[in-house]
């Protein structure tokens, strides 16, 4: 255990199991080949050196990689949950007592736990905030305004966070710069769609344990999480039914090859459900009052606001929970059941282990480079979010493809003259 951990505050459920989570970072890391070299140059360069950071991410084995990068850029780092039940307790307590980084976070907290914790990541006086959600920058905002003064920007990786931070800007109290690492090209295009895909059916089929070919698949939302689910639910033989609000996104969804319906129509004949929307209470009492015997409700969103939990509750006679992650709502007006997995929370981190860990490998080789990024404009960059620029963008893509052992053609310097130019046509 490092030495430094009794002077260290920490909240985890079990340092003894450490040993256990120092395997499973250590196996991670042999697929985060772009974050691996990202650590390895902060270690020589030490951008980050002396900067307080608060962390709130999902405390996975790949989290915990990012925090080894940020470290050893030379943060000052703690980190905290983002997602009461998205902690796993023996890779916390590995960060804890082999890394010694400061870590509040236990699976299945409440959420006045929860809460508890992001005061206490903020009493460590942040320069930088790495947000997963939007949650501790809404928290400084509201009730910590103190802290302002000190914080140079955040980081923010969700595409809910970036709602809620577009939300902010549009009202003219966004307090910081703020990088928007969901829009970078290596971040959404493959976490999002390839990551939530594989890892949100491995969520319902280790909770369940259910075949999804021949079941009628429900994915409500085609923005790119969407577009992964719908993908790897058809890739498993299911039939995948999309309900969208947006008409560009609905009709990709029906160029794809998917049935596109309201949510009304969809709830009668689906089986699973899945949303992956950013949005509040998507799936509603009208469309839980519909819906066949044993239907399947999960989240793959951010927040459980997905799903009307509170009605659906209203309107069950009995809730019972019948295996890890399963509640069965028995309703009151009818002779039927409605299942809902992981509480209603991201089914893929409630009850698997969530993105696999190559994936991630470019998201938070996004977060750290743009922790750097905020470090070196510090006082340069208005309140406002920002992009990483396009070049960063494709340094870690093409960081991927050389681990992947995958070459590129490149341009010929006939090519570039001729896309630069305007005055050759046919």
């Amino acid at each position: 255990m490092n030495s430094t951990v009794q002077a260290k505050n920490h909240d985890v459920t079990d340092l003894g199991l450490a040993p256990q989570g120092l395997k499973r970072i250590e196996w991670a890391e042999r697929e985060m080949p772009v974050l691996r070299l990202i650590r390895e140059r902060f270690a020589k360069e030490r951008p980050l050196e002396g900067v307080r950071l608060a962390a709130c991410c999902h405390v996975t084995t790949e989290t915990a990689n990012l925090a080894r990068a940020l470290q050893a850029g030379g943060a000052d780092a703690v980190l905290i949950a983002s997602n009461p039940l998205s902690t796993q307790d023996d890779v916390a307590a590995s960060l804890v007592a082999d890394f010694g980084i400061p870590v509040f976070a236990r699976k299945g907290e409440s959420i006045e736990t929860y809460v508890r914790h992001v005061h206490m990541a903020l009493d460590h006086n942040p320069h930088m905030v790495i947000d997963d959600g939007g949650d501790v920058v809404s928290t400084i905002l509201k009730e910590r305004r103190e802290l302002l003064s000190n914080i140079i920007g955040s980081t923010e990786e969700t595409t809910t966070g970036i709602q809620r931070l577009r939300a902010m800007q549009t009202s003219g109290v966004l307090p910081f710069p703020v990088i928007a690492v969901n829009d970078a090209q290596t971040k959404h295009m493959f976490d999002n769609r390839y990551g939530t895909g594989q890892s949100t059916l491995d969520g319902v089929v280790r909770a369940t344990n259910i075949l999804l070919a021949g079941r009628n698949l429900v994915v409500l939302g085609y923005g790119w999480c969407g577009k992964g689910v719908a993908m790897r639910g058809r890739g498993m033989g299911a039939n995948v039914i999309v309900c969208e609000v947006d008409p560009i996104k609905a009709i990709e969804a029906v160029m794809d090859g998917f049935r596109v319906m309201p949510i009304a129509a969809a709830a009668e004949i689906g089986d699973i459900f899945i949303t992956v929307t950013g949005n509040r209470h998507v799936i509603d009492t009208g469309h839980f009052a519909k819906m066949k015997d044993g239907a399947i409700v999960c989240n793959s969103g951010h927040f459980d606001l997905e799903l009307n939990l509170v009605a659906l509750k209203d309107m069950s006679s009995d809730v019972r929970i019948v295996r890890p992650f399963v509640e069965e709502y028995q309703l009151k007006d009818r002779n039927s059941r409605v299942i809902v997995l992981g509480e209603g929370r991201l089914i893929n981190l409630a009850a698997a282990e969530g993105h696999p860990a190559s994936v991630m490998d470019m998201s938070f080789a996004n977060q750290a480079l743009s922790a750097e990024y905020l470090k070196k404009n510090e006082g340069k960059l208005d309140k406002k979010l920002y992009t990483l620029p396009a070049e960063v963008d494709q340094e870690i893509a093409s960081l991927k493809l050389e681990a992947m052992g995958v070459k590129i053609d490149a341009l010929t310097p006939e090519m570039v003259e001729y896309i630069n130019s305007w005055e050759t046509g046919t």
